[in-house]
């Protein structure tokens, strides 16, 4: 039986953790943490606003944390500061926050999985992208969210550009010099030490749960990748992957595509 503890626990993506922990025979359901809720109950387990507290007292073999950008980093260095395993499925982790995560999971010696979507289609139209970027000159991503979502661009786009600047560093091959007349029209524009250059243009919507699609362009053709979450659910099944994975394994990983 795998412990798990649930940080977050009254978010949306949070309760449908727990649902996933109630329903799987190998989960057991031993910590819930919300800042929202402490002292409410999610089955015979009180919510509690605490995480030191509730590791010491409830010992989970693994955390689930899906909380806020803003306090994410520092979740993180609780769970290896108490060597307690744990999936990250909270964005807003920068790419230097990233690589000090990464030390310190070896400096204590305690596995962590971080990783911009657990969708295994979204992981699929990553890698897809990742492919077709050796044979396409130019490339954008346009990623949709509902409008409570805090980061932008989302950490699926992200990700999907560091994978696909791999195969292709400058994905803007034949473009005329811009000029911007509104601000911030062309998008963000992603690159790293000047490779890539990949505009990312995040929408923040009603309606819309998370949707991307990477668009790809050459001499007379274009070709897009998109990918539509309809709802929550479909998240579950790379969660429940991740968990499984750490349980058995001991390391820092970066991308749910790395264990599958």
């Amino acid at each position: 039986m795998i412990k798990v503890g649930v940080v977050g626990a009254n978010g949306k993506m949070g309760r449908e953790v727990v649902n996933l922990v109630n329903m799987e025979p190998e989960f057991e359901l031993v910590m819930a943490v919300d800042k929202f809720g402490a002292g409410n109950k999610i089955g015979n387990i009180v919510i509690s606003d605490d995480i030191e507290d509730s590791i010491v007292l409830s010992k989970p073999d693994i955390i689930v944390d899906f909380t806020q950008p803003s306090c994410v980093y520092n979740n993180i260095n609780i769970y290896l500061q108490n060597k307690v395993k744990s999936v990250i499925g909270t964005t807003g982790l920068t790419n230097e926050q990233i690589v000090e995560i990464g030390k310190l999971s070896n400096d204590t010696n305690t596995g962590i999985i971080i990783a911009p979507n657990f969708s295994l289609g979204a992981i699929l139209m990553m890698k897809f992208a990742s492919i077709a970027s050796k044979y396409f000159s130019n490339a954008e991503i346009i990623e949709y969210h509902h409008n409570q979502k805090k980061d932008a661009p989302s950490g699926t786009a992200i990700k999907t550009a560091q994978l696909m600047m791999k195969n292709n560093d400058n994905f803007k091959l034949g473009n005329c010099d811009e000029n911007e007349t509104l601000n911030g029209s062309r998008g963000g524009q992603y690159s790293d030490n000047g490779k890539g250059n990949i505009h990312i243009h995040s929408v923040r919507m009603p309606g819309f749960v998370a949707s991307q699609e990477v668009i790809f362009g050459a001499d007379g053709q274009t070709l897009k990748i998109h990918h539509d979450t309809i709802n929550r659910e479909c998240y579950m099944s790379g969660v429940s992957l991740a968990i499984k994975y750490l349980a058995q394994n001991n390391e820092f990983i970066y991308g749910l595509e790395n264990i599958l």
